[in-house]
């Protein structure tokens, strides 16, 4: 089995923490592969050189069948490493060396025992959904496994009419709205006063970014829909963001978001579930009186 390692190249990450990394790989007797930017880092201060054909840029390329992706780091590491996957069906499994960590669940200080499960096959593999996104000017589809976001870009409030199949739902006048998927519901979606959706659920979120109709609430949908964002600016331009990456779009758009068919396979230690995630992190199992 092979291990594509990702990780960003954070300044604070200390020799004994990156040895601590790579020895539980090696121990594990895995071959591994590294991002180009993190390779440069493991060299600069482990002083041990990372051959060429260990190293991989903006996507991995070929892989073999069995094959695990490793994020080191927290939940931005994690989504900027599935965007190298390309569709890739190679399960990921997040480490969590951030702070928050709602899909980077692994603590990094059972990192032998991590590695040890990846080896005996000791992890739960859930499959989460993604968003594609058409409507951009290069003509591509771009992925998410959050949300979308569209965004005004200065102090003028941004007029977005929402289609769902077809059907004309709302008119958000604000500074946005945001599309989630259950997975993100714990993001961006979540500070915007969305509700948590369990990953089960096959639904998506649309949630409202500080509207000027106080009226306007979060809106709960089955994720089979498809969402027709009309975007009017007064003729200056906004934004759009796909989990950790931005695009900036005219005054007059539309876009269009739908459940994609590619999917992401997050893996999660056997003895973690997302409600013991959720009662950790929203500190739910604490006496506040």
């Amino acid at each position: 089995m092979k291990i594509i390692l990702f990780s960003r190249p954070q300044p604070l990450r200390s020799a004994e923490e990156l040895q601590k990394l790579i020895d539980a790989i090696e121990h594990n007797g895995f071959d591994y592969s590294v991002n180009e930017e993190f390779a440069e880092m493991i060299e600069r201060v482990l002083g041990r050189s990372v051959p060429a054909e260990n190293r991989y840029g903006y996507t991995i390329g070929k892989q073999p069948a069995e094959c695990v992706m490793v994020c080191y780091g927290g939940d931005g590491t994690l989504l900027e490493g599935i965007h190298r996957l390309d569709g890739a069906p190679v399960p990921v499994v997040g480490i969590n060396s951030g702070h928050l960590g709602f899909l980077a669940t692994a603590p990094k200080d059972r990192i032998d025992l991590i590695f040890k499960d990846i080896r005996e096959g000791n992890l739960k593999i859930e499959q989460r959904t993604m968003l594609a996104l058409e409507g951009l000017s290069d003509g591509k589809t771009r992925y998410a496994l959050n949300e979308v976001a569209i965004q005004r870009l200065d102090a003028t409030m941004i007029n977005i009419e929402a289609h769902i199949d077809g059907q004309m739902t709302a008119a958000y006048f604000g500074n946005g709205v945001i599309l989630s998927t259950p997975t993100g519901s714990t993001a961006y979606s979540l500070s915007a006063g969305g509700p948590i959706v369990t990953p089960a659920c096959n639904c998506l979120v649309l949630s409202p970014l500080t509207p000027h109709n106080l009226t306007m609430r979060p809106l709960v949908i089955p994720d089979s829909s498809t969402v027709r964002f009309e975007v009017d600016t007064r003729h200056r331009s906004a934004s759009v963001s796909l989990d950790n990456r931005t695009y900036e779009i005219e005054g007059n758009t539309t876009l269009t978001v739908r459940r994609a068919e590619r999917v992401v396979f997050l893996a999660v230690p056997h003895n973690i579930s997302f409600y013991d995630t959720l009662r950790n992190k929203m500190m739910w199992g604490v006496d506040v009186r």
